[in-house]
């Protein structure tokens, strides 16, 4: 199977890997990512780490196609993809070493956007890693003029959407407790933000509930 790549992703699809060749390490055994759309990124990326169990999600309008494509692609660690719609589904009951999503925080509402990061703090080992790829603005400027004018389609067909602060989103993760490590600058319109989870330290012990993450000193 030959898979019908957009036009951007191919513009990107080596950067991507290479960032991705940078951050995934040996031991790192289950990756889940969100909104995955026709799965391009998926069955180009998986590949190239046969140890990483890799599992898409999608809302259930695109999960036929996306179902499709990921079983036609036959790359043995890719698992079948399940429904998640934010807000509403949860995570299937695993824990991750690396959360992936890309290209949805500007398609989803801000309320979304930091349910989704609030989701992912319960999901990740220690020092896992949490990828967020797509458009932000910076200082409150867009970084490029093709932003400026997806930012205006995406808010003319719902006010709600439209892309997000790199500071809101590094402030929001901070407080779900996350690490920036860094920023990869991939074009002047899409940035790759990696970040790592920190340390967990229950304050109640035999606690069910998610584990604070640790103060850290200056």
């Amino acid at each position: 199977m030959t898979m019908p790549f957009s036009d951007s992703f191919n513009s990107s699809k080596e950067s991507l890997l290479k960032v991705f060749k940078e951050v995934v390490r040996n031991h790192h055994e289950r990756l889940l990512e969100i909104g995955a759309g026709s799965g391009q990124h998926a069955i180009y990326l998986a590949p190239f780490f046969p140890h990483l169990e890799w599992t898409a999600t999608e809302q259930i309008e695109m999960l036929p196609a996306l179902n499709r494509s990921i079983q036609e692609s036959r790359i043995p660690n890719l698992r079948p993809p399940h429904k998640l719609q934010v807000g509403m589904d949860e995570f299937a009951n695993f824990t991750y070493d690396m959360i992936y999503t890309a290209n949805t925080f500007h398609v989803m509402h801000w309320k979304e956007c930091k349910t989704l990061m609030k989701m992912v703090s319960g999901r990740l080992q220690e020092n896992g890693k949490v990828l967020i790829y797509g458009p932000f603005n910076y200082e409150g400027k867009f970084t490029s003029p093709s932003n400026e004018e997806l930012d205006q389609s995406l808010r003319a067909k719902d006010p709600l959407s439209g892309i997000r602060s790199f500071e809101d989103v590094n402030k929001a993760m901070a407080k779900q407790g996350f690490e920036l490590t860094k920023d990869y600058e991939m074009s002047e319109s899409s940035h790759l933000l990696v970040y790592s989870r920190l340390k967990f330290v229950s304050t109640k012990k035999n606690s069910s509930k998610i584990p604070k993450p640790a103060v850290r000193g200056n």
